[in-house]
């Protein structure tokens, strides 16, 4: 009984579910450092240099300080990380829910667009939302606003969780392979254009790759002086077109 006890006791670590005492200056602390500069700073250096590089002494580095002087304010590395991702979540616009006219399917398009434009500015966030609860204040208010958008498309209250998890996999999985893929470019300094270049040289006179490339419309666009990023733009657009019409599909078929 003691052991079942615990386990409905054990809490999922979180720094927001973390109770800290009230922070009390010390003389030695640096002046002019606080958390909200140390987890600006923590998305700075992530942007810049990645999640694998990270490490506090380099933040601590960054800021001119201790490592120390960062523990102070924060008790793990990880509650340091569970801080950025959610300020780089703060970056997502939510939908203007005063019109009650407000077409919900536009909504969600801004909703899905500012996941897609968070995830692109910032690659290593990918990761840490698989692996924190997300339940910062900013996650927590993007969460509610596509709960509430959802609801307003008209779908059954038990489809509304599905159809959330339909679109937003989708847009994770859009933009974290694109971010990866431009990532690879960065690091290998060229551009998203030159590598489609080197591809499709490299392939085109593969016949086994022939089929694959018959789409020749969009080699030749891009050949022609449109970007690899305009193409890819515009798949993400089509794509969140399809999964916004099959919401309303459910929605209008016999299912709903």
């Amino acid at each position: 009984m003691a052991a079942t006890d615990d386990r409905a006791r054990k809490r999922p670590n979180s720094v927001w579910l973390t109770e800290r005492p009230p922070l009390k200056r010390k003389a030695e602390q640096p002046a002019g450092l606080d958390l909200d500069k140390i987890v600006a700073a923590t998305v700075r250096l992530l942007d810049a240099e990645g999640l694998s590089k990270f490490s506090m002494r380099r933040l601590a580095a960054e800021l001119g300080v201790t490592a120390m002087s960062v523990y102070w304010y924060v008790d793990t590395k990880d509650d340091l990380l569970e801080l950025a991702v959610d300020a780089v979540a703060g970056e997502m616009a939510l939908p203007d829910e005063s019109d009650a006219g407000a077409d919900w399917r536009d909504q969600l398009r801004t909703l899905a667009v500012g996941y897609r434009d968070m995830l692109l500015g910032h690659p290593w966030a990918a990761r840490l939302l698989g692996e924190f609860i997300n339940i910062g204040p900013h996650s927590t208010a993007f969460s509610n606003a596509t709960q509430r958008v959802m609801r307003r498309s008209g779908l059954e209250a038990d489809q509304a969780s599905g159809a959330l998890a339909s679109l937003f996999h989708f847009v994770y999985g859009f933009s974290t392979i694109r971010a990866t893929h431009e990532a690879r470019c960065r690091a290998a300094d060229m551009s998203l254009d030159d590598y489609f270049e080197q591809v499709v040289a490299a392939l085109s006179d593969r016949p086994e790759f022939a089929e694959m490339l018959e789409p020749s419309t969009r080699v030749g666009e891009v050949r022609r002086g449109g970007s690899v990023v305009e193409m890819l733009d515009r798949d993400f657009a089509f794509a969140l077109d399809l999964q916004i019409a099959g919401i309303e599909a459910m929605r209008d078929g016999p299912a709903g």
